[in-house]
Order: structure tokens, then C-alpha cells, then sequence
């Protein structure tokens, strides 16, 4: 895998629960060589998103500079802009689209303009998003919502995207480069 062709502009990391895409964004990330930027969507509304959460913190270590966003997406990446050398990890849309399903946005407006963002993004920016097509079709509203939101998002970013990874058993496969 090549990383030269993220040292600028976005690179979306697919895949299924569990399939590595968090670790391979890390490391993306770090050898794109730059001040790290971590940029959290996740919410802690139960104690075991709380413990979670603690872990991946401790996990990443200090060399991470921590923003919490469950929402102004945009605005945080449009502000990292002033950072002298920033490297962004979103981790991750999924729970970004859950955020702005249950506070009752408009997830689509939402989605054209962080893919605005990416398909003109200064910095490397690592996007780690699940791909919840593979399943079979929900049996209630909610949650085929929730599948379609998010899968239009990933088409998106990955339309936005300079390259695009989908995870697989921790093992990367590159979808799109782009120079």
C-alpha cells in the first residue's frame, strides 16, 4: 500500500465491524507525518461506550490531539485548517450519520458538504466509515434509514475521496487511487 498517495487529501478505510479499519487509518495516519488530529464522533450513552472509548484513548496514546464532535463535523476540519502540519483521523462517519439521524437532521445536506470538504481537503485526512450494505435488509424503519443514510454517505466520500481502502479481516484492499 502506498502511502505516498495520502500525504494530501482524504483517504476513506471500509469495512465491517471488527475488520481493522480503525488500526489501518492509525497507521496511515502516523506515517503521514504530521501533528496527529484525532477527530471522535462516538457519544458515550452507556457505560460500555464509556469503557470503550477509555480503551481506544489509551490505545492511541498521547501523540494524539482529541477533538469530540458528535455533529459540527465540518466546522472542526474547516478549523483545523490554521494548524501549522495537521493529520486528521474521522473515526467515524457511521456514528456521525447515527448522531445526526437521532437529532433529527438533515443528514443529506449534512453529507454534501463534508464530501465539499474532502474533495478539497488541504491536509491528509483519514475517514474510517463501516459499510453496512453487506447485511441482509432491516425489518424496521429506523434502522433501514439508518443503512441508507450511511450508505449514501460512503458513496460520497468515497466519490470525494483522493483513495479509498476497504478492510477485509485486517487485511487492506485498495478501491481507488487517485493522484
Amino acid at each position: 500500500m502506498q502511502n505516498d498517495a495520502t500525504a494530501q487529501g482524504a483517504c476513506l478505510i471500509l469495512g465491517g465491524a471488527r475488520s481493522g479499519k480503525s488500526a489501518q487509518a492509525e497507521k496511515l495516519a502516523r506515517a503521514a507525518k504530521g501533528d496527529l488530529h484525532y477527530v471522535a464522533t462516538a457519544q458515550v450513552l452507556d457505560p460500555e461506550m464509556e469503557t470503550r472509548i477509555a480503551r481506544h484513548r489509551a490505545e492511541r496514546g498521547s501523540a494524539w490531539r482529541t477533538h469530540e464532535v458528535p455533529l459540527a463535523l465540518v466546522e472542526c476540519l474547516e478549523s483545523l485548517r490554521d494548524e501549522p502540519r495537521p493529520v486528521v483521523l474521522i473515526d467515524c462517519l457511521t456514528l456521525w450519520v447515527s448522531n445526526l439521524i437521532l437529532g433529527d437532521h438533515d443528514v443529506g445536506q449534512a453529507g454534501e458538504r463534508l464530501a465539499a470538504f474532502v474533495a478539497e481537503c488541504p491536509y491528509p485526512l483519514f475517514i474510517v466509515a463501516n459499510e453496512v450494505g453487506l447485511g441482509i435488509v432491516p425489518d424496521y424503519a429506523l434502522a433501514r434509514r439508518f443503512r441508507d443514510e450511511a450508505g449514501l454517505l460512503n458513496q460520497r466520500i468515497a466519490a470525494a475521496a483522493q483513495t479509498v481502502i476497504f478492510m477485509a479481516a485486517g487485511l487492506p484492499m485498495q478501491l481507488k487511487t487517485t493522484s
